[in-house]
């Protein structure tokens, strides 16, 4: 495996940052999951468009044009062999001094990982995901803007901590106001008479990308969407309910809470926006 750096290509082995990156030790910086399908890296302008977003949100600068930020995630993934997989852009602020203040940090990076990743067994997209509201809440919007996709994560790895020791993959992250957030990583979707209800993001969620073409899904099918503030109840007695992520892609889930959702499978409507969302995976994006 090469992983870029700076325009550098170095081993798995051989890839390093500062230990006086201020990404590394204070989580001072930025990322994108992006997937990339037959060779196409789905929603790639999207993608460094919210990338670009979060450094202005952070006052990071960033030294390359979107162009070559595009060229280099797609040479990552020529270098490796990557046409199916998922590729993790990552920016720092850069080496500086010890201490809070960015000041000194004046050579940001950007990292490249193209590899493979698999969020949950295959099976799982069968059979459907049982999930779990966790104590931990979700950043609030007054403190660090859950927009951001930073590299500052720790709430949401405590939320997935405390799932996992109770025997669940995922977790459900309600805000400082006890409305639905999101997931640990992913958006959340509910079907109830006939539309979908979805967090808004200004309730604590990210502006996800997979979330955004759900919604474009959603147009096709004449499914209405309505962004509503959701309560646990709203989840309990849902018809449906998925969740999507790059990672993730778009996943029934089955049970929350230990209620089960609809007949305890996933969906038909669930299937369907899944089916359109691997219909489109191919076309929209960057060629390789």
């Amino acid at each position: 495996m090469k992983i870029y750096i700076n325009g550098t290509y170095y081993e798995r082995h051989e890839a390093k940052v500062s230990v006086f990156d201020h990404g590394f030790l204070y989580g001072d910086g930025i990322f994108e999951g992006i997937r990339v399908y037959e060779g196409c890296v789905f929603k790639l302008d999207e993608h460094l468009k919210r990338l670009e977003y979060s450094a202005k949100a952070i006052m990071l600068d960033l030294p390359w044009t979107r162009a070559e930020i595009s060229e280099a995630v797609c040479e990552s993934c020529r270098q490796n062999g990557v046409t199916d997989g998922y590729i993790r852009l990552i920016v720092t602020r850069g080496a500086g001094a010890l201490g809070l203040s960015p000041k000194s940090c004046s050579d940001p990076q950007m990292i490249i990982i193209a590899d493979q990743i698999e969020l949950y067994p295959p099976e799982i997209y069968q059979k459907g995901l049982k999930v779990i509201t966790s104590a931990t809440r979700r950043n609030s919007p007054a403190a660090l803007p859950p927009m951001v996709k930073s590299l500052n994560y720790l709430n949401n790895i405590m939320a997935k901590i405390e799932a996992g020791n109770l025997g669940y993959a995922e977790a459900i992250m309600l805000n400082n106001e006890g409305y639905v957030a999101e997931c640990t990583g992913d958006n959340l979707f509910v079907l109830q008479g006939g539309k979908l209800f979805t967090p808004p993001v200004a309730s604590g969620s990210l502006t996800g990308i997979t979330r955004e073409a759900v919604l474009e899904i959603a147009a096709d099918l004449d499914v209405p969407v309505v962004e509503s503030l959701l309560t646990r109840y709203d989840l309990w007695v849902a018809e449906e309910m998925f969740l999507t992520g790059s990672a993730a892609e778009i996943i029934g889930v089955i049970e929350v809470d230990h209620r089960k959702i609809g007949d305890g499978t996933p969906g038909p409507v669930t299937q369907r926006f899944l089916e359109a969302f691997r219909a489109r995976v191919t076309q929209d994006g960057t060629m390789l």
